[in-house]
């Protein structure tokens, strides 16, 4: 299992860091005050974040009524276009959701059902990555890595 972890969260970064080079997806507008919730929804509820440095933050956030986990990577201060990621994968099922690029305010959203399932999230603003693996698993601990690249 944890090979496989080992594996996925590899393959997973390397998606991430070819997906935020290539700059393929439409930047997100510059919106001061973007929550979570404006990003994934009202309906979806914060249960956890990780900063990204002192560059912003990413937020798994859940949707009771859907059962579904979003995240969102959002700027501390919007601006000029930067690298950007935001990226979920739910190791029960393999679901799995990215998206990648250059954004003046945020990344995301993606999402994943999450119901009952352990899940893996993060996301990278400017080359500072941060993973959470095992969150939300009830009592396991999970476990963060932040690096810069």
């Amino acid at each position: 299992m944890r090979l496989r972890r080992s594996v996925l969260a590899a393959s997973a970064l390397a998606a991430l860091s070819v997906g935020a080079t290539t700059a393929l997806a439409s930047p997100a507008s510059a919106a001061p005050n973007t929550t979570p919730q404006k990003v994934c929804g009202s309906a979806y509820k914060t249960v956890n974040s990780a900063a990204v440095g002192s560059l912003g933050t990413v937020y798994l956030t859940y949707n009771a009524v859907n059962g579904k986990n979003c995240v969102a990577t959002i700027r501390t201060n919007p601006g000029t276009k930067l690298d950007m990621s935001a990226w979920i994968y739910v190791t029960d099922t393999d679901e799995n959701a990215q998206d990648a690029g250059r954004f003046t305010s945020y990344a995301g959203p993606v999402s994943a059902y999450g119901k009952g399932h352990c899940v893996d999230w993060g996301g990278s603003i400017n080359n500072v990555y941060v993973q959470v693996y095992g969150s939300n698993c009830g009592s396991l601990k999970e476990h963060r890595v932040t690096f810069t690249r």
